[in-house]
This record gives C-alpha cells, sequence and structure tokens, in this order.
C-alpha cells in the first residue's frame, strides 16, 4: 500500500516493506503532466474538426436491398457538433441533444461519448475523411457518410 508520510526532510513515499523512496523528480512529473495534457489536447484538435454541422450523404456496406431506402434515410439525417453539445436529426423523429466528449482520436478513428439529460452515455464510433467527410459506424459494418455544412 502507497501512503504519503511528512517528514522533517520533506514528503516522502512510503512504500511498505520495500523502505521510504522520494517522491518523483520535477523532470518525471513534467514529463506526466506533458503527456496528459499532449492527450487532451488531441482530443481538443479532434473536437476543432467535428465542429459545424453535417448532412447525411451516402452509405456504406449494407445490403443492396436496403441501400436505396438507407440512402434516404441517410440523407435526411444530420449531426451538428457546437461548444461540446452535439444534435442529432433523423427522419420522422425530433431532434436530440446530448453533451459530448471526444473519448479517444487515432488517425481520425474518433470514440465519441455523448449523454443525454438523464446521463445516460451512449458512444460512438465516428472517422474524418479529409475536412470534408465524416463516416458514422452505426454498427460493425454499415456506415453512414456524411458531408460538412459549406
Amino acid at each position: 500500500m502507497l501512503r504519503f508520510q511528512r517528514t522533517t526532510t520533506g514528503a516522502r513515499l512510503d512504500c511498505g516493506a520495500r523502505g521510504t523512496s522520494r517522491l518523483p523528480s520535477r523532470t518525471v512529473l513534467f514529463a506526466y503532466f506533458f503527456a496528459v495534457f499532449g492527450a487532451v489536447g488531441c482530443g481538443s484538435s479532434a473536437d476543432r474538426a467535428l465542429q459545424g454541422r453535417w448532412f447525411g450523404d451516402s452509405v456504406e456496406n449494407f445490403d443492396p436491398s436496403d441501400v436505396a431506402s438507407a440512402t434516404g434515410w441517410a440523407k435526411g439525417a444530420s449531426l451538428e457538433f457546437s461548444s461540446g453539445v452535439l444534435t442529432v436529426a433523423i427522419p420522422a423523429e425530433d431532434p436530440r441533444k446530448g453533451h459530448y466528449e471526444v473519448e479517444s482520436a487515432h488517425d481520425g478513428d474518433l470514440v465519441v461519448a455523448v449523454r443525454d439529460d438523464r446521463g445516460t452515455v451512449d458512444r460512438t464510433r465516428l472517422t474524418l475523411d479529409g475536412d470534408r467527410f465524416l463516416k458514422w459506424h452505426v454498427d460493425d459494418r454499415k456506415v453512414i457518410v456524411l458531408r460538412r455544412e459549406d
């Protein structure tokens, strides 16, 4: 069990049976905070890339018999990212809003967590395809392609 102890020479970390050791050096702490805030910076970069309104354009990997109806549904859908709020509009339903956070971002692949008014969190996978297209992965195979509003 790790615990901090106060000594006359400053704080020390008590490692139990292994004895005591000094707290991490400033260099180690700086490296740790750089890593943490660097990761947050990546998230904010992805967040900036998402900002704006995206309209359904096409679909990928749907069964051929479903492509026409899925494309029609997709063209009526939109996502809007603004100041930490995601608004999802889909055909025949009232728009839904929730607070979102980019949980992970790697080479344009994003995992976005969305929290509704009741506190329920849903995660969705998105892929930024350049600066004009966004792919919304509705399951492991099917994708709705959205284009950024001009």
